[in-house]
């Protein structure tokens, strides 16, 4: 009987690998999922155009106002006949794209995300209010959403005016390896010691750390600007000059502050001394052959020295006296803040 002929080859694998084609097709899919339509057909965004819509409303989630120099997304909710409720991408995490929106602003700006911004500059919006509209271009017909967006000034502000950090020092370079010594012989009819190994060189020193760069003397002058409604905040009207330059700030001294430094800058690390050489190994022989001495490492480098603080004189008025408080200065390897007393015009 003839035996059953064993097959040539291994049964083959069923599993088929991802092909480096196949891995950048499903890369490319994955990377256009990041497009509007196909996001749309994928069930990851909304056509607003497509559905039905009887209301839209604003929030702000993350507070109900914002500062000066502050940033805060907006959430729009969209609500369908049916009272299923849809949010807007972004912060709402929602399906509801923010181009099939139009949101304008007032006082606030806002952008095509979502997020709006409030001027650092508080006289762009003292004594204003922000104001926001989400109106929808597909549906005419339902209403548009407005909110008011309350201006705080209860936050706390800085200014830094610091010196530069120094460069740092580079790093010594490592000693070079000795060479090992020849090898002699270790025949007992004829005997010969080995070569001594060569010392390794020593690593040169690391660079000291440049100095800190020294800050700018710095000018503020505090005013209060009195609180229009007698249940209200008084607040602080600050200006903050150094280098010819100004800035402005705008403090409620109930939760509000404003920090200033001048300080010193760092100075720079001091680099790393270089790595001793190793000795060469000693030659085999009768006598094996003296190892060399290892290099000794460069010293690191020395740390710059800070750079001098800048002189911070504060021109407060009598009546922002009680709310000095709020004012931090810090003028680190300089002299101290000199704080002085007089007439003092609102800044703006």
């Amino acid at each position: 009987m003839t035996p059953n002929p064993q097959p040539r080859h291994a049964p083959r694998s069923h599993f088929h690998p991802i092909s480096f084609p196949a891995a950048l097709l499903t890369a490319s899919l994955l990377s256009l999922a990041g497009c509007s339509s196909l996001q749309v057909k994928l069930g990851m965004k909304v056509d607003l155009t497509t559905i039905p819509v009887t209301s839209a409303e604003i929030t702000l989630p993350k507070g109900p106002g914002i500062a000066p120099g502050q940033k805060s997304p907006l959430v729009v909710k969209i609500t369908q006949p049916d009272g299923k409720v849809l949010l807007t991408e972004g912060a709402g995490a929602g399906k509801v794209q923010w181009k099939d929106l139009k949101v304008t602003a007032s006082v606030v700006t806002v952008n095509t995300k979502g997020v709006i911004a409030l001027a650092r500059d508080p006289r762009v919006s003292d004594g204003k209010t922000g104001h926001v509209t989400v109106s929808i271009p597909s549906h005419p017909d339902v209403k548009a959403a407005d909110l008011d967006i309350p201006l705080r000034y209860d936050v706390k502000f800085t200014a830094h005016f610091d010196g530069a950090k120094g460069s740092d020092g580079s790093n010594g370079l490592d000693g070079t390896d000795g060479i090992s010594g020849s090898p002699g012989s270790t025949d007992p009819n004829n005997p010969s010691a080995g070569g001594n190994g060569s010392n390794g060189s020593d690593g040169s020193n690391g660079g000291d750390g440049g100095p800190g760069g020294d800050a700018p003397n710095v000018q503020i002058l505090v005013a209060v600007q009195q609180s229009a409604d007698p249940s209200g905040h008084n607040l602080l009207q600050i200006s903050v000059t150094a280098n010819a330059k100004s800035r402005f700030f705008l403090v409620d001294p109930q939760g509000g502050s404003l920090y200033v430094s001048a300080d010193g800058g760092q100075g720079g690390a001091g680099g790393r001394g270089g790595r001793g050489g190793r000795g060469g190994s000693g030659g085999i022989g009768s006598p094996n052959g003296s190892d060399g001495s290892n290099g000794s490492d460069g010293p690191n480098g020395s740390d710059g020295s800070f750079g001098r603080g800048g002189l911070i004189a504060v021109t407060y008025d009598s009546q922002a006296q009680p709310y000095l408080a709020a004012l931090h200065l810090s003028s680190s390897y300089g002299p101290k803040p000199v704080l002085t007393e007089g007439h003092v015009p609102s800044p703006w």
